[in-house]
C-alpha cells in the first residue's frame, strides 16, 4: 500500500502520465476519437527502435557527465547495410540466413564499440569527439559498402518485423520488451548495475573500491554499439532495406527519450521503464505535429525545446537537493 501511494516520486511516473495524455491528445485530434487501437500499435512499434536505441544511450549516460555515444546512427546504418548484404549472398535454410544476419550486426555493432572506447580509453579523446570522429569512419564504410543498392531482407524476417502476435501486439514491441527485461535485471540485480551506478556517482571512489572501472566502461559502450546494430539491422528488416540515413533521427532521439524517461543527466541512475515512456511519448509527440501538417524543422524544434525543459527541471531540482 505504501508503496502504491508513493509511486508518484518514481522516476519515470511522470514520464508515463505525459506519454498518456500524448496518447490521448494525438488520439483525438488525428481520428476524431476512433481507432486508438491502431494509434497504439503503431506507437509501440515505431517506439520500439527508440527503446533499443535509448537502452544503449542509457547506460553510457549513467556512467556521468560527458558520456554519450553519437556514433549510433552510423552504426545503425552500418550494421543494417552489412547484415542485409551478407544474408542477401547467403543460400541455405531461412533461420540459417537470418541468423548469420543477426550476428553480423552484432558483431558490427561490438567491433565499433570497442573503436569508441578505443579511442576514449588509449588515445584519451573526450568521448563526445571519440564518438562523433568515428562515426565519419562507420558512416564511410556503410556508403562504401552500399554503393546505392537496396537490398531487401528475407521475406520471413520482414513478415516477423512487420506483423503482430497474440493480442495484436506488434512482433517487435516484444522483443524489445525482453530486452528491457534483461537490462532491468542486469542494472538491478546484478553485479555490473551496481558497479555502473557506482562509477556516474563516483568515479575516483568506485576505483578505490575495487570497481574495475576501465572493464565495465568498456563493456557499457560496447553494448550500447550493439544496441544500435541490433536497431539498425531490424529497422532495415522492417523498412525493406537499409538506407543511408536510416539511423539520423536516432541521434536526438536515443537521448531524448533517455532524459525524458527520468534517467539522471548527472550519472548514477538508470531507468528503463521510463526509457519506453519517453520513446512513446516522442512518438506520439510528433503524430501530433504531423496532424497539424507540421514539418521536420517544428518537429526537432519541439524535441530540442523538451529536452532542454526537462534538463532544466531537473538541475534545479539537483541543486535545491
Amino acid at each position: 500500500m505504501t508503496k502504491l501511494l508513493n509511486l508518484h516520486r518514481a522516476p519515470w511516473f511522470w514520464a508515463w502520465i505525459a506519454a498518456v495524455a500524448a496518447f490521448l491528445a494525438t488520439w483525438s485530434i488525428s481520428v476524431g476519437g476512433g481507432g486508438g487501437a491502431a494509434l497504439a500499435v503503431a506507437a509501440l512499434t515505431f517506439a520500439s527502435f527508440s527503446v533499443l536505441t535509448g537502452l544503449g544511450q542509457m547506460l553510457v549516460i549513467t556512467m556521468g557527465p560527458g558520456n554519450v555515444d553519437l556514433s549510433i546512427p552510423a552504426t545503425m546504418t552500418l550494421a543494417g547495410t552489412l547484415s542485409l548484404k551478407l544474408m542477401d549472398g547467403m543460400t541455405g535454410p531461412a533461420w540459417l540466413v537470418i541468423l548469420a544476419g543477426l550476428v553480423a550486426a552484432l558483431t558490427v555493432g561490438g567491433c565499433a564499440g570497442v573503436v569508441n572506447f578505443a579511442l576514449i580509453r588509449l588515445l584519451r579523446i573526450p568521448p563526445i569527439i571519440a564518438t562523433l570522429s568515428a562515426s565519419f569512419l562507420y558512416q564511410s564504410l556503410a556508403i562504401w559498402s552500399n554503393r546505392g543498392l537496396r537490398i531487401k531482407p528475407p521475406a520471413a524476417l520482414a513478415d516477423f518485423t512487420t506483423g503482430r502476435a497474440i493480442l495484436g501486439i506488434p512482433n517487435l514491441a516484444l522483443v524489445v520488451l525482453v530486452i528491457s527485461i534483461g537490462f532491468w535485471v542486469a542494472l538491478n540485480r546484478s553485479a555490473f548495475g551496481r558497479r555502473l551506478s557506482a562509477i556516474g556517482q563516483n568515479p575516483r571512489a568506485a576505483r578505490l573500491a575495487g570497481v574495475p572501472v576501465a572493464r565495465v566502461s568498456g563493456t557499457t559502450y560496447v553494448t550500447c554499439a550493439k544496441m544500435a546494430g541490433l536497431t539498425g539491422f531490424l529497422l532495415a528488416c522492417f523498412s525493406g532495406g537499409a538506407a543511408l540515413n536510416m539511423g539520423a533521427e536516432f541521434l536526438l532521439m536515443s537521448i531524448a527519450v533517455t532524459v525524458i524517461g527520468g534517467s539522471s543527466i548527472a550519472g548514477g541512475n538508470s531507468n528503463v521503464p521510463g526509457i519506453w515512456a519517453g520513446a512513446l511519448f516522442m512518438y506520439l509527440i510528433v503524430s501530433m505535429l504531423n496532424s497539424y501538417g507540421l514539418g521536420a524543422g517544428v518537429r526537432l524544434l519541439s524535441t530540442g525545446i523538451i529536452i532542454i525543459a526537462i534538463v532544466a527541471v531537473a538541475s534545479g531540482r539537483k541543486a535545491r537537493a
